[in-house]
């Protein structure tokens, strides 16, 4: 039986591209599916077959509608173990909010979900090894008796040289909360291009060029985390919940366009234990 919220979530912020003040109304359904309903246009639904751009931020779509920047909602999505929700957007961007899965998962906790301690959660691992490998980029998916996963990256930042975060549920919560970010210097520059217009302290970690940062770290190695936390929402668009693998999951200095890329390889391995 898919699991679904108890009642109706509305949440209203800007967008982080765009700046556009945007609606977002999350309704109860018993689909099976997560579905995007964009200005009353066509829906479609979040999975990886339907990514039309990964260049900034994950955009999900088809021919007459889009949403920009899902991956926070549905990381939270995952985190929360919602696998069937109807998603209305009254504009093309999910809002950025604080720039975490933050608010998103305290609004799916406070309208409760239809997951019961009888609840029968199912587990999926892999038929054999899925890999993306391209220079120093790679995202490795093996099977294992639990799940394990891994981040590494190598930023041109001095607290960000050569680390990594591993998951466990005790830290959980780090990565919930675990902001966007990016290179102060490079701000004006993006938004000359027309991106990153609603960008701001209260949403998006600045790295400064002295290795601090524009604001305090929530956790250690927040931006690493951060990068767990796309890499949980982009995964959960095989249709199968990442957290409910059983497998070995190793990133090294990845983004969004080799998470797509791998879930559509990984979406034909999976495979029920």
């Amino acid at each position: 039986m898919a699991i679904t919220i108890k009642k109706e979530i509305k949440i209203c912020g800007n967008g982080l591209m765009k700046n556009k003040p945007c609606e977002v109304i999350l309704k109860p359904s018993e689909a099976g599916v997560v579905r995007y309903f964009v200005k009353d246009n066509e829906p479609f639904i979040a999975n990886v077959d339907n990514v039309i751009a990964t260049d900034h931020c994950v955009v999900l779509g088809n021919k007459k509608s889009k949403a920009m920047l899902t991956e926070h909602l549905t990381a939270a999505l995952a985190f929360c173990h919602i696998d069937s929700v109807d998603i209305y957007m009254n504009e093309e961007e999910v809002p950025i909010l604080d720039g975490s899965s933050l608010k998103w998962v305290e609004a799916i906790k406070n309208a409760g979900t239809t997951e019961s301690f009888f609840s029968k959660r199912k587990f999926y691992t892999v038929k054999e090894p899925v890999y993306y490998i391209n220079g120093k980029t790679s995202l490795i998916i093996l099977p294992s008796d639990e799940l394990f996963m891994s981040y590494a990256v190598n930023y041109n930042h001095s607290d960000l040289r050569k680390r990594f975060v591993n998951y466990n549920p005790k830290n959980q919560y780090e990565i919930i909360e675990a902001r966007t970010f990016g290179f102060y210097r490079d701000l004006k520059k993006f938004q000359m291009l027309g991106f990153a217009q609603g960008a701001n302290i209260d949403n998006t970690l600045g790295f400064m060029d002295d290795g601090t940062y524009s604001v305090e770290l929530r956790s250690e190695l927040e931006p690493v985390k951060h990068k767990m936390l796309d890499l949980v929402g982009d995964l959960y668009l095989t249709g199968i919940n990442p957290l409910n693998l059983r497998c070995q999951i190793l990133a090294k200095e990845a983004g969004h366009a080799v998470h797509v890329k791998t879930a559509k390889i990984l979406k034909e391995k999976i495979v029920e234990i």
